[in-house]
């Protein structure tokens, strides 16, 4: 097994040389940074985050050069183990996030900064929202990772694309297989942004960021012939909580259905922390899910929150008797 330690670049590049290269079937153990390459700490504030460089955003470990890819072939990726640093962190940084551009029902400022700083152990992320004690489940997946791109230039991490990149899909977790296309020889795998948890939807733009070991099996599989990503997922149930409140939001666009349900779930929530605290644990374990498409002209979009990561039984009573 390859130990292949955090030496980055923050840009899609496809001119950039590969730090190794590795053989189609081998294991690699991948060293990662958190998503702000180190600006923010165990022991930051939010006041650091006004001082944050976006420019050194999603330190990327790679590129990492596989035998005998060829344009055409994928990258066949296997996640087998995730080792955290014990700790992570959530944040609302200003003028970033689902709501950035928005106005709060109340209204409320939800534009922060805002930091929260989590430990992990024993399989979870623990922190204090308020006076509420949260624990979530850990299923820790790398929130960027891709292959090189088909054109040449320097391009953001930002958006997802057509080789992977910023897809921030949860199901990424230990057990599931991604399939990424080959544009370049060798094709040029590159992983970094790992979150120890995140909600569908990501809605304040950060999940539980945290700097992890990433354990992948990579192997070519010929003459595929992908345009872009798929996977394979068998962990999926296995994220399910117990217990959920739910906010449906309905529009006739997708886009402010989402955010019905999103501010839905922040009022509520609003009751027992702030509500930027509550637009935080939102985008660290809310699911967004679009529950109908066909009913025109109106669209509905569920935003689920999992009341089982909630310590206080009496905080839990309150949540189902509001619903």
């Amino acid at each position: 097994m390859y130990t292949i330690h955090a030496i980055t670049h923050n840009k899609w590049d496809n001119s950039l040389k590969p730090i190794i290269s590795i053989k189609s079937g081998d294991i690699i153990e991948v060293e990662t940074k958190e998503a702000s390459d180190n600006q923010i700490t165990p022991s930051s504030t939010a006041e650091d985050l006004k001082k944050l460089d976006f420019n050194l955003i999603h330190p990327l470990t790679g590129p990492i050069e596989v035998e005998g890819a060829e344009p055409g072939d994928a990258l066949k990726v296997e996640f087998l183990e995730f080792k955290d640093m014990g700790w992570g962190w959530t944040a609302v940084i200003p003028g970033f996030g689902f709501l950035a551009q928005d106005t709060y029902t109340t209204p409320v400022d939800l534009a922060g900064p805002a930091l929260k700083i989590w430990k992990s152990e024993d399989g979870f992320s623990i922190a204090k929202f308020g006076e509420v004690s949260v624990k979530v489940k850990n299923f820790p997946f790398p929130g960027v990772i891709g292959t090189a791109l088909p054109y040449p230039g320097k391009w953001s991490t930002i958006p997802p694309r057509e080789n992977g990149g910023n897809m921030d899909i949860k199901h990424l977790t230990v057990g599931s297989v991604l399939y990424l296309p080959v544009f370049k020889k060798g094709g040029l795998l590159s992983v970094g942004d790992t979150h120890l948890a995140q909600g569908d939807g990501e809605v304040c733009g950060s999940a539980i960021e945290a700097p992890l070991k990433v354990k992948m099996r990579i192997e070519v599989i010929k003459n595929l012939g992908i345009s872009q990503p798929m996977f394979y997922a068998k962990k999926v149930k296995e994220m399910d909580y117990e217990e959920y409140i739910a906010y449906p939001g309905i529009s006739n666009d997708l886009w402010t259905a989402s955010k019905i349900a999103v501010k839905g779930i922040i009022s509520i929530l609003s009751r027992f922390m702030q509500p930027v605290e509550a637009y935080m644990l939102a985008s660290a374990v809310l699911d967004l899910k679009v529950s109908q498409v066909v009913d025109v002209p109106n669209w509905i979009v569920t935003a689920y929150f999992p009341l089982d990561i909630i310590e206080e039984k009496e905080v839990k009573e309150e949540l189902r008797e509001l619903i």
